[in-house]
């Protein structure tokens, strides 16, 4: 979604929007439950700055995406305790639990019900006000419900001082002392600008796992396998 906001930030908006999974099947239960009834539904939030890269909050609503349970099965890997519960609600570090019948958690773990009401109400914004509806539908059509939102910053104050200002709020936060294991205090969206200049630099690290499946794909729409090669 991040891709959206930052675009109306680079316009001089703060740009926000909301997804879910329409009547596809869900992957989340609600605080307090252990079925299925949310998607990971994520919220994305863009703020106009005069810094490198941009102010972007881009998260899901569950404790983690769904993409980073199939990484760590594909690599044979356990996952943090309170991502998932198996399929009788017990908390599990084996991401094989999930594809088993489990659900991941709302984000927060003991503190759930807060990721919980982030979700419901992208589940409010992306699905009962745009009409899309809620639920699982097996017949009905799979695309996702998605709110999007802009706010034109210049019918609030003047843009400049608003980027000025905001650049001195992120100062104002990384002037912190770093807590044990960390180094410095980042702003969201910074760490993710950072990798993205350093994979454009040194490229995408890819399992053979994933890459065989890419490249079973290519073969069968007959394109050349050319990406990623040494």
């Amino acid at each position: 979604l991040g891709d959206y906001p930052t675009m109306m930030a680079a316009e001089g908006m703060i740009g926000m929007i909301t997804a879910d999974s329409g009547a596809a099947p869900k992957h989340v239960a609600p605080f307090g439950g252990i079925a299925r009834k949310l998607g990971t539904n994520p919220i994305c939030i863009g703020m106009p700055s005069n810094l490198d890269g941009p102010v972007l909050m881009d998260m899901a609503s569950s404790t983690v995406a769904l993409g980073k349970i199939a990484l760590a099965r594909s690599r044979k890997e356990e996952i943090p305790v309170g991502w998932i519960v198996d399929k009788d609600g017990n908390p599990t570090t084996d991401p094989n639990d999930y594809y088993s019948g489990g659900a991941i958690l709302p984000v927060g773990v003991d503190q759930g019900h807060k990721g919980y009401a982030l979700s419901f109400m992208v589940e409010v914004f992306s699905g009962l006000l745009t009409g899309l509806g809620f639920g699982i539908d097996p017949e009905g059509r799979h695309n996702d419900g998605v709110f999007i939102a802009a706010f034109n910053l210049e019918h609030f104050r003047p843009l400049e001082e608003f980027k000025k200002e905001m650049g001195e709020f992120v100062e104002f936060i990384k002037d912190s002392p770093p807590a044990a294991g960390f180094t410095e205090v980042l702003y969201p969206g910074e760490i993710e600008w950072n990798r993205e200049q350093a994979r454009r630099k040194d490229g995408i690290f890819v399992e053979d796992e994933t890459w065989a499946q890419l490249s079973g794909l290519m073969k069968s729409l007959n394109i050349e396998e050319e990406v990623g090669q040494p």
